[in-house]
């Protein structure tokens, strides 16, 4: 494909055309040449539109999305041209489908799936075998086939030992293992945070000692262990200030938060509706203000949708019998603009590439073209008609948003939302 893009502003610090207005020339996916008022002397198809900026291909580190065993939930060719469209030239596909993504076969299974997209589709292999917590699983196999890291999707390792095992089986390999942190005797049967909001409508109560026991029991293990440990979707502020002080020891930890986490608060849960029932929980103000804090500070390395497309059947019912879970990818820029500054959103958006060991590719002539295509301008009201997913379980339905995702350039493909 020949193309170029005209008149858009880069957001990269690693490029040397970071917060120029410039035109963009790829042919056959690399990028040609970077400058102003480049001739068109090729017949180059061009794109042009106002307020368009450019940025490395965003990349999202936790994605469900049903196939195999739940095409009713969301299938790989949907899902990936919902991320596309929603500006995510990668994701990291968690391994919560039917059956479960535990060895090689099902590694190469939605690889395959997912061949010769523009957005590139990156397993996380599961850590346990059928995400039970009693076995590890083909951890090594997996990494051969294709995984990136290996977790249970929203389930917490129970047995410390075996999370310690991992975290020093993986080393050989220079893998990177996921733990979910949430003690489950603590949760109970917990359905909502523990505080004024779930007391005043008799929801049974997830404290933040939950989230906060584990992530500090995993950090022990992880300092007594070495290698890498990710945790993903934090909540609380405590999260926050535990990981923050074992970076200042030297961990090698790295931590996510969803958008709804910083966007949205457990006051939503008002109307017991269950889009808003999510894993781990909507929390307090206080919590959202200080994950937004981690984020500024570069405690949360990574912002994730962590889409989860959940099938009618389980959301409309009664709230503590449906299923957590919000798919998140159309709605994460617009409503990340609404309580981060651009430059920060686009950097938690695509260091997830350097977190899980993948390439990121910088607005450079000669380099490939990995790219996602925004606007900050206008705002407007998240509906049933923005949402491209199967599934419409959106906890963003009825939010104001500021900005939108013009497209993506990868694999020498241009996707346009």
């Amino acid at each position: 494909m020949k193309i170029i893009i005209r008149e858009a502003k880069i957001i990269d610090p690693k490029s040397p055309f970071h917060n120029q207005v410039v035109d963009v020339q790829i042919n056959n996916g690399t990028i040609e040449k970077i400058g102003q008022n480049l001739s068109n002397t090729d017949d180059f198809e061009e794109l042009k539109q106002s307020d368009l900026l450019i940025s490395q291909g965003w990349f999202d580190s936790s994605v469900s999305l049903g196939e195999p065993g739940f095409e009713d939930r969301e299938t790989i060719e949907n899902g990936l041209n919902v991320a596309a469209k929603s500006g995510f030239t990668g994701i990291a596909l968690q391994p919560n489908s039917f059956p479960v993504i535990d060895n090689q076969s099902q590694v190469q299974f939605v690889k395959q799936k997912a061949s010769n997209t523009a957005t590139e589709l990156f397993p996380i292999g599961a850590l346990t075998k059928n995400n039970e917590g009693t076995d590890l699983a083909e951890l090594f196999d997996m990494k051969n086939a294709g995984a990136i890291a290996f977790g249970d999707y929203n389930k917490s390792l129970s047995n410390a030992n075996l999370l310690k095992i991992g975290l020093q089986y993986v080393q050989d390999f220079d893998g990177l293992v996921i733990a979910y942190s949430q003690d489950e005797k603590i949760k109970g049967s917990g359905v909502a945070n523990e505080g004024i909001v779930s007391t005043r409508l008799g929801l049974k109560g997830i404290p933040n000692l939950a989230e906060e026991l584990t992530v500090a029991r995993n950090l022990f293990l992880l300092e007594y262990t070495g290698g890498k440990l990710h945790i993903p979707t934090i909540s609380t502020a405590k999260s926050v200030e535990l990981i923050r002080d074992a970076k200042a020891k030297g961990l090698q930890v790295t931590c996510s938060v969803a958008v709804h986490n910083l966007v949205l608060t457990d006051e939503k849960l008002d109307g017991f509706d269950t889009r808003f029932k999510v894993t781990p929980p909507l929390r307090t103000d206080n919590d959202r203000i200080a994950l937004i804090s981690g984020v500024l500070n570069n405690t949360i390395d990574i912002i994730t949708s962590d889409h989860n497309p959940i099938d009618i059947e389980h959301k409309k019912m009664e709230f503590d019998m449906a299923k957590n879970g919000t798919i998140g990818l159309e709605s994460a820029f617009g409503a990340l603009l609404t309580v981060l500054p651009l430059d920060k959103i686009v950097e938690k958006l695509t260091f997830g590439r350097a977190v899980f060991g993948l390439n990121n590719s910088e607005i450079a002539e000669g380099n490939q073209a990995n790219l996602t295509l925004f606007s900050t301008e206008g705002e407007w009201i998240f509906t049933k008609e923005n949402i491209l997913s199967k599934s419409k379980n959106s906890a963003f339905l009825g939010t104001k948003m500021r900005g939108k995702v013009i497209g993506v350039f990868n694999n020498n493909k241009l996707i346009l939302g």
